[in-house]
């Protein structure tokens, strides 16, 4: 495999961090070369938040995704700030249900799910962000979609334990869509 640059943008309080720490972890435990690297405004909640994540087979040079080749978009700002940056190919993964419309680039691969709709028809609402990285492992099989359970009760602390089964519903929603 190559090296898949990620970067997950949206606002403070949407799950960006989570999300990256969901893929970097699960390539930590497939034994991947990865780097993590969090970003957010002061105003954490509300500001903007992005995270950057490098999987890979070989060392990880920098963790900087200046460039992606796949972006997770979870709202209108952080689309129309990192489209640009997009290297050619990218894959662009987004949320339609707050993104009206991808913009005129013809060398990156759009891809709409309404995730905050889903997520709001499924009774979880604040995991939008997750059924946007379920159908990033569909759309690109950079991590193993079979260790998602695996990788979320070792991720979700046990005070939390009830969330597992709702993140496995995000994947999964997110994977199937």
């Amino acid at each position: 495999m190559k090296t898949a640059n990620i970067l997950i943008a949206g606002f403070g309080g949407q799950g960006a961090l989570f999300a990256g720490k969901f893929l970097a972890y699960s390539a930590m435990l497939e034994g991947r070369e990865l780097s993590w690297l969090p970003s957010y405004g002061p105003e954490m909640r509300g500001g903007t938040a992005n995270c950057s994540v490098i999987i890979s087979d070989s060392p990880v040079g920098t963790p900087i995704v200046s460039h992606p080749d796949i972006l997770i978009a979870m709202n209108k700002p952080s689309f129309d700030k990192y489209v640009p940056e997009c290297v050619p190919g990218a894959k662009v993964i987004y949320d339609s249900t707050l993104i009206d419309s991808p913009c005129d680039r013809d060398d990156v691969e759009f891809i709409p799910v309404p995730a905050t709709e889903l997520a709001r028809g499924l009774n979880i609402a604040s995991l939008s962000n997750i059924i946007l990285v379920g159908k990033m492992l569909k759309e690109t099989g950079v991590i193993n979609y079979e260790n998602v359970p695996t990788v979320l009760s070792k991720l979700i602390p046990a005070k939390k334990a009830a969330m597992i089964e709702l993140n496995q519903l995000a994947v999964k929603t997110g994977y199937e869509y």
